[in-house]
């Protein structure tokens, strides 16, 4: 990485020998004054995306037809949007409202940690997803049999294990760097690309490491979801009910649009890093936050919407909520 132009080899010879263990995140930093007005809109989007994904885990919780392994992937997928939303986007507001933009290091790191944990936990989810309409579809008489409880369980287990064995190199290597070159990230939160702009030395390996589990991971998730896909077309093609083969169509649908977009959120968070350096920060900072906080907006929406049990139990919850109080005579 270069340094920081214009600055006298004195002062770069003193910072060399500063690792710094505070930092700033400064999500917009040229917009100083105007920072209560950027605090109005993304307050209001937290606010609908904690709502709309609650309400539809609420559903699934309370409702008992909804108590099927493809409603509790979708609950599960909403829960771990919770999880992203609440790791990035409080510590902004307190930042852009208050002021309080000093985080530790260790801070920092567990931050990252955990809003990587988020994005994996989607891309297992959607994983076990695939899997389960493969079954239903491609099995339907040993749905039941195969997808059963402990399957379940198990399959949770290993996405979360997955996970964890993704994120944790990037992030144990990140925390044996050395940060001299500044203490502000100019952003949002502790992404991994932002924090190494600050390092020192050598970070070829880290580089390296991050590129080679993503690579890994997406390379596996396509061939995974291509293989399993196909197989549910080619199956859904062959039924003789056109209802079921539309309903088949329909469900299907909704995960791949969220599969698309999660995906695409993924890749477009280290793209607009490499490719949008002659943008300002700001407007680089503004891409990724869109980025990242589309899918954990749009998925609740995806869901309530296109499926069918879902949303009907949304609109009995609603009915009953606007039913006026009748008293009785």
């Amino acid at each position: 990485m270069s340094g920081f132009g214009g600055h006298p080899q004195a002062s770069q010879n003193v910072t060399a020998n500063v690792s710094y263990t505070e930092f700033l995140l400064l999500a917009f930093p040229g917009f100083p004054e105007s920072r209560y007005l950027l605090a109005i809109p993304f307050f209001g989007i937290y606010l609908t995306i904690m709502l709309a994904n609650s309400m539809v885990i609420y559903v699934v919780k309370t409702e008992p037809r909804l108590h099927s392994p493809m409603y509790v992937l979708i609950a599960l997928l909403l829960a771990a949007n919770i999880l992203g939303t609440t790791t990035i986007l409080p510590k902004m507001l307190l930042s852009t409202i208050f002021g309080l933009s000093s985080i530790s290091l260790t801070g920092c790191l567990v931050q990252m940690f955990f809003l990587y944990l988020a994005m994996m936990l989607d891309c297992g989810i959607l994983l076990m997803m695939a899997l389960d309409r493969y079954v239903a579809i491609c099995h339907p008489l040993h749905y039941a049999e195969i997808l059963t409880n402990k399957l379940l369980a198990i399959l949770l287990t290993a996405t979360l294990v997955r996970s964890m064995f993704i994120v944790s190199p990037v992030v144990i290597l990140a925390s044996r760097v050395r940060f001299c070159r500044s203490s502000i990230i100019g952003h949002f939160a502790c992404e991994h690309m932002a924090l190494m702009r600050l390092s020192c030395g050598d970070t070829s390996k880290n580089r390296i490491v991050g590129m080679a589990v993503r690579s890994l991971t997406i390379g596996f998730d396509v061939v995974f979801f291509t293989i399993s896909y196909t197989q549910i077309i080619r199956t859904a093609l062959k039924l003789s009910s056109g209802s079921v083969r539309h309903k088949a169509f329909h469900t299907c649908g909704s995960h791949l649009m969220v599969l698309f977009i999660t995906y695409s959120s993924c890749l477009s968070s280290s793209i607009v890093f490499r490719v949008a350096k002659s943008a300002s920060q700001d407007t680089h900072n503004l891409l990724s936050i869109m980025y990242l906080l589309f899918p954990w907006a749009i998925n609740p929406v995806i869901y309530g919407v296109r499926t069918k049990e879902i949303r009907q139990s949304l609109l009995k919850i609603f009915h009953r909520k606007r039913m006026p109080f009748v008293p009785q005579q």
